[in-house]
């Protein structure tokens, strides 16, 4: 989940938006993360190594070490110094952001069976995980030590967000159960139904879709839950994006966002945006896409197209550049705003 900023930047305009940098990696790249400060870009591809991307020259760095399989989420703590890594080895590994020789400073077997999501708190202290063990927990973030448990969720854990007041945390799993938690006593304090996003395939027989991604806005006004439905043939790849707007408060259903035309995509991640509009990371049969929704309105307003199957997506603090992670080695830097000379 996210944050954004409190004034719209300069400059700034969604049917602007093209592609500034593109950066290649040797393997196909699954996840992507800005860390606080705006200096790079963190990238996870379908190998163990975490890669940095500087964004001022597009230099890389390996950060090996750390994991044994994929590496599928990032956080970071609120001064930027700290940047976290969850893998499909069960294992989180924290790094010094900045380093020029980087090594493992600590690492965490936090669970069974891959690490899917990671949310650092709002005042920086405690780190959240999720993972297909089916529990989110919570760490000190400082330290690594386990400080809580929050055992209920059925499917997967795929996405994880601190509420803006630090006061509670929303998971969203596999079955389409977004769960909010009261972290002073681990009790569940409600849940948002986005069962829209999980498809039972009989025939098939799997579970398809889920809550893949979770944006709140900072007033905590707006919740959003994002992935798939009409799912006729998962395995197939045969089914269309689509994100849900919550209530924060009340947790009641506004509206369905969707996206028209779409036939092969996921909502892979969702931020709301320094203007207040949804942003939706659309990846599949039909490529990659970058799906803009006015919270009034039921269709996306404007979609721009990107040149590969994406993957994962992030926005930079100021609000401008979008990373985007591509099944054809890339990473992207799109820019929201006209091209400068």
């Amino acid at each position: 989940m996210n944050a954004q900023a409190a004034t719209v930047p300069a400059g700034f305009d969604p049917k602007l938006a093209h592609v500034a940098a593109q950066w290649p990696t040797e393997r196909p790249v699954v996840s992507c993360r800005f860390e606080p400060k705006g200096r790079f870009v963190f990238c996870g591809l379908e190998s163990s190594t975490v890669q940095r991307f500087d964004l001022a020259d597009g230099k890389r760095l390996l950060f090996p070490g750390g994991h044994e399989s994929w590496v599928f989420s990032f956080a970071f703590t609120a001064d930027g110094v700290t940047t976290f890594s969850g893998g499909g080895d069960g294992r989180i590994t924290a790094w010094e952001t900045a380093s020029s020789a980087p090594q493992p400073i600590r690492k965490i077997e936090a669970h069974q069976g891959w690490i899917r999501a990671l949310s650092v708190s709002p005042d920086g202290s405690l780190l959240a995980s999720g993972g297909n063990d089916k529990m989110v927990r919570i760490w000190e973030a400082a330290t690594g030590k386990l400080v809580r448990e929050l055992a209920g969720h059925t499917g997967h854990v795929y996405s994880l967000g601190f509420h803006p007041n630090g006061k509670t945390i929303l998971s969203g799993d596999l079955l389409g159960a977004v769960k909010q938690w009261d972290l002073a006593s681990g009790n569940l304090a409600g849940a948002f139904d986005a069962k829209p996003l999980h498809t039972y395939e009989a025939g098939q027989q799997v579970d398809f879709g889920g809550i893949r991604g979770l944006a709140i806005t900072p007033d905590g006004k707006f919740v959003a839950a994002g992935g798939l439905h009409k799912a006729t043939n998962p395995l197939g790849a045969v089914h269309e994006p689509i994100a849900i707007l919550f209530e924060g408060e009340s947790r009641k259903n506004v509206r369905t966002l969707l996206a028209d035309g779409i036939t092969g995509g996921v909502i892979w991640r969702l931020h709301f945006l320094a203007d207040g509009s949804l942003l939706g990371a659309c990846g599949g049969s039909n490529g990659g896409l970058l799906l803009f929704w006015k919270t009034d309105a039921d269709k996306d307003y404007h979609r721009f197209g990107l040149p590969n199957i994406l993957r994962d997506m992030d926005v930079h603090p100021d609000g401008l550049r979008i990373a985007s992670a591509h099944h054809d080695g890339h990473v992207r830097i799109t820019r929201l705003a006209a091209k400068t000379a």
